[in-house]
């Protein structure tokens, strides 16, 4: 199921002895364009710190009443590695995290989530290699917040054609599906969507997206109306619109096949 990060953004966060907090970010890899950690906003309960909560925890989530279900207590969360809400996420704070709560780390393996397509536990979590051993301190570029993502500009192959107003995530391998891609200024009311796989890069520093698209066939795409309008027909459709292969039909991205810069 798709969901838009936009609206998942405010849920309440409940562990297994009560709620902790509410989601206030998502931090995605730039590489596999999948979301690594939801970032919760605990309300003052660990003042200065972030709580970032993996994929992994998610058990549930309930639209109705804007809850998301976590598979932790809120002492496992209270006692896991801590980092300052100042600091960037760096590798050796994920090994630390992921070791904590016996999870694989997702950068070993074929697939999104390392050994496996969505996060799921068996049990095993990989030694360390030497060479990730020695991973620098410093923050990892690839770690970038959807919330500063938002309104980064979108630039077709020939123009600038909108902004990023949203992105929408599958919940079962919290890869990123598609951008939301506002339009308004050069076609009024009008809203598309472009999967990540048509990035050809994307500028950090000039908050620019770069697609391997031409405007013409932008324009021409089919209307985004809302998440109710996306069924596999018209997913089928829009890829057929922009002649590409599927994201159902292909493997997963791996850390090896950089989209962004």
């Amino acid at each position: 199921m798709l969901r838009s990060a936009d609206k998942l953004t405010g849920y309440k966060l409940g562990a297994l002895d009560g709620e902790f907090g509410k989601v206030k970010d998502f931090y995605f890899d730039d590489q596999t364009w999948t979301i690594r950690y939801l970032v919760d906003d605990t309300g003052g309960w660990l003042t200065g710190l972030q709580v970032l909560i993996s994929p992994f925890a998610v058990k549930s989530i309930e639209d109705s009443a804007k809850h998301i279900n976590v598979g932790l207590t809120k002492q496992q969360i209270e006692k896991s590695p801590p980092i300052d809400a100042d600091k960037p996420v760096s590798r050796q704070f994920e090994e630390k995290y992921h070791r904590y709560f016996g999870w694989p780390m997702y950068w070993y393996g074929p697939a999104l989530w390392g050994p496996a397509p969505f996060p799921f536990y068996e049990g095993y979590v990989p030694p360390l290699a030497n060479s990730q051993a020695s991973q620098e301190r410093s923050g990892d570029p690839h770690l970038r917040s959807i919330g500063e993502a938002i309104k980064y500009h979108i630039r077709a192959k020939d123009r600038e054609i909108g902004h990023v107003e949203d992105f929408l995530i599958d919940d079962h391998t919290w890869a990123i599906r598609y951008l939301v891609v506002d339009t308004r200024n050069w076609w009024p009311g009008k809203k598309v969507l472009l999967s990540p796989q048509w990035i050809e890069r994307v500028s950090w520093r000039q908050a620019s997206v770069h697609v391997d698209v031409v405007s013409e066939t932008i324009a021409a795409a089919p209307d985004y109306t809302g998440l109710e309008s996306i069924t596999r027909q018209y997913e089928a459709l829009l890829y057929k619109h922009y002649v590409k292969d599927p994201y159902w039909s292909e493997a997963p991205l791996t850390r090896t096949e950089p989209i962004s810069r």
